[in-house]
């Protein structure tokens, strides 16, 4: 099983049984949602799809998105990792970087904490040299976090704001 460890989370693989109803609460959050896919909050089902689709991934392609525990309490904070996006046109078939946490859990560091465990898997992990991320307009919180990340704004498609970083000049 695929784990880090930072020092205040566990990323790990998900567990079906028990991450199903705590991320579901978490995806139901409109507000959590907004600038996810299409913005919409997701049902029980839609987020039973999206573990199957992440642990598939898992298996394809050697990477993708991690639950994000709290060490201290075990508490799912929501799911951060790899993935490869269909959309918008720059950033498709290129492997990228994508978060969504609990609402509690905003504005204390942890987006950048498990994004950058994730960059560093990448690279030492995987041997990945070039991570992608695309945010929607207005999402300023996620930009932040792509700038302490030393990610490198590359333009705008479809309404969105394009990042990426080379990682054989990442330094964490």
């Amino acid at each position: 099983m695929t784990e880090i460890r930072t020092p205040r989370l566990l990323l790990r693989r998900w567990l079906p049984d028990e991450d199903l109803a705590p991320l579901a609460e978490i995806q139901a959050d409109a507000a959590v949602m907004r600038y996810v896919g299409d913005g919409a909050p997701r049902s029980l089902d839609d987020t039973a799809e999206d573990i199957e689709r992440w642990e598939e991934e898992w298996d394809d392609e050697g990477f993708g998105i991690f639950a994000v525990e709290l060490l201290g309490s075990g508490e799912l904070a929501g799911a951060v990792g790899l993935y490869v996006p269909d959309a918008p046109a720059p950033v498709a078939g290129h492997i990228g970087i994508q978060w969504r946490l609990a609402r509690q859990f905003w504005g204390q560091g942890y987006a950048s904490e498990a994004a950058q465990a994730t960059l560093e898997f990448a690279l030492q992990d995987r041997g990945i040299d070039r991570v992608v991320a695309a945010t929607a307009e207005g999402d300023t919180s996620s930009a932040k976090v792509l700038d302490k990340l030393g990610m490198e704004f590359t333009g705008e498609a479809d309404r969105m704001r394009l990042y990426a970083i080379d990682l054989t000049e990442y330094e964490g």
